[in-house]
């Protein structure tokens, strides 16, 4: 019994609570997604999305304690069992899962969907961690890079086949554990300039400005050092991949799908063609401004009520709460991420043994990148891709997914102790 009451005071209560106020201010605003004042049904309808994601909440719940009361070393043990699973279920996805809006991304249970993809998340964290807490793992070695590189292309290969590529640039945030864990700061210095010369290629109609940028800093470069014929060639060699990877943008975004090509477009343009391709993006943030400081009051959202915006109960559920509970109410929502974060990375920092801390830095990680690129494409700083706001859209997997791999994460925590013992 003493132990027991050891093990309940480590369990981090804080971020209990954080979850479970953004969960339940989740919950009110999917209900005011789907209201429909005319014919007003009970919040225990589970005919609606309201009522279904109660259910949802309801086995999330289940789901944590099942997880709290589990052997901690569990999930060090059947790390590399569940990857591998995770990768058969992602393997058979596209041929026998169930086609929606041109992906086969989903699993069809009766009226319910679960995503594998979503799942497949907290998988790779676990593996992750499992091969980084070697202690022959060094990350500034190219052998242990290519190894840790390989993990996360794995899922990421896997879902492209269906094809989602929302959920696979999620996999891409484990980069930012990877950094935390000595991955060379070259690396994310090359892929700062790739994503700046894209965004410049993108935006900008005329590639001879481009060109002239370019050519610009080369010289600058070789003429503020000592001139010689190596620092000329090397300069010269990358000012002219820029300059032909600017102008091969072009054809490789020819290339992708229409709908995903129009979502690039609206990014530099929402104008382009707001009663189409723009009009998410338009009808959201007309939601949101709208909204005011203090909001339009619950159930009082005339965005919602005539859904002007698609997906407003999953994808764009922060206009929701913009429109209804104004500068306000997103401030506080925003201060829960952001708290909420901060504190696991707190957490993760007091972990005593190197895989609780690589699996605490691989959630935030992803729940950073959700986060971040949820809200961005809602207020439109970033195209529209099919990424849950986590805790706070509706739907199962996503629901389900971000608790398993939250509270995974609490109760290493909670047993870091331990955790320390057995490792020594």
């Amino acid at each position: 019994m003493r132990q027991d009451d050891l093990y309940i005071n480590k369990i981090d209560w804080l971020t209990i609570l954080i979850y479970l106020a953004l969960v339940m201010i989740g919950w009110i605003n999917i209900y005011a997604a789907v209201y429909d004042e005319q014919a007003a049904k009970s919040i225990f309808d589970f005919s609606i999305n309201s009522g279904k994601q109660l259910v949802w909440i309801g086995t999330a719940i289940l789901l944590i304690t099942i997880i709290m009361v589990a052997d901690y070393r569990l999930f060090d043990n059947l790390s590399l069992i569940l990857f591998g699973f995770f990768l058969l279920i992602l393997l058979l996805t596209p041929f026998i899962g169930k086609e929606i809006n041109g992906q086969r991304a989903w699993f069809e249970l009766g009226p319910f969907r679960l995503q594998p993809g979503e799942f497949a998340k907290f998988a790779t964290a676990l593996a992750l961690a499992k091969f980084i807490e070697k202690p022959s793992f060094d990350l500034s070695l190219p052998k242990y890079q290519f190894q840790a590189i390989l993990i996360i292309l794995l899922p990421i290969s896997l879902i492209m086949l269906q094809p989602d590529t929302g959920t696979a640039m999620v996999y891409t945030s484990f980069f930012i554990m990877l950094y935390r864990e000595g991955m060379p700061q070259k690396y994310y210095i090359l892929a700062l300039v790739f994503i700046a010369i894209s965004l410049l290629s993108l935006a900008v109609e005329n590639n001879l400005y481009i060109v002239a940028a370019v050519t610009g800093i080369t010289l600058l470069l070789i003429l503020s050092g000592k001139k010689t014929w190596k620092r000329v060639l090397t300069f010269s060699l990358i000012g002219m991949a820029i300059i032909a990877y600017s102008y091969s943008l072009d054809l490789v975004v020819s290339k992708l799908p229409t709908h995903q090509q129009n979502r690039i477009m609206v990014l530099f343009n929402p104008d382009i063609d707001p009663l189409g391709v723009g009009w998410n993006v338009t009808q959201s943030k007309i939601a949101i401004g709208s909204g005011g400081f203090w909001g339009k009051g619950y159930l009082e959202g005339t965005q919602t009520k005539f859904d002007f915006v698609p997906e407003q109960h999953t994808d764009f559920i922060f206009c929701t709460l913009g429109e209804e509970f104004g500068w306000i109410g997103s401030l506080v929502v925003v201060f829960l991420f952001v708290a909420l974060l901060i504190r696991l990375v707190f957490l993760a920092e007091r972990q005593k043994t190197r895989f609780s801390r690589v699996y605490g830095y691989c959630v935030v990680s992803i729940l950073l990148f959700h986060f971040f690129i949820n809200i961005s494409m809602t207020i439109g700083l970033f195209p529209v891709v099919g990424i849950p706001l986590p805790f706070f859209s509706y739907g199962g997997s996503s629901l389900w997914s971000f608790t398993i791999l939250l509270f995974i994460f609490i109760k290493l925590d909670s047993h870091r102790i331990q955790l320390l013992g057995r490792m020594n």
